[in-house]
């Protein structure tokens, strides 16, 4: 299992992926905002989504985790 971080305080804007998708390296899985601005967060892996936890209008600190995906 490999989990995703947030690189930075903010609220989660969007959540564009799904339990049990396939994600590839880069593809957007969150968006964030935070002063304003639209800031992607990326997958760092190929892998599975297993876990999602942070939704939409969640607050979320720099280092929380995200996404749990298997690899």
């Amino acid at each position: 299992m490999t989990k995703l971080t947030s690189t930075m305080a903010g609220t989660v804007f969007g959540v564009e992926v799904a339990v049990g998708d396939e994600v590839t390296v880069g593809q957007v899985v969150m968006i964030l905002e935070s002063m304003k601005m639209e800031i992607p967060i990326e997958a760092e892996t190929v892998g599975t989504v297993s876990e999602i936890h942070a939704q939409v209008g969640d607050f979320v600190n720099e280092n929380d985790v995200l996404i749990t995906f298997d690899v």
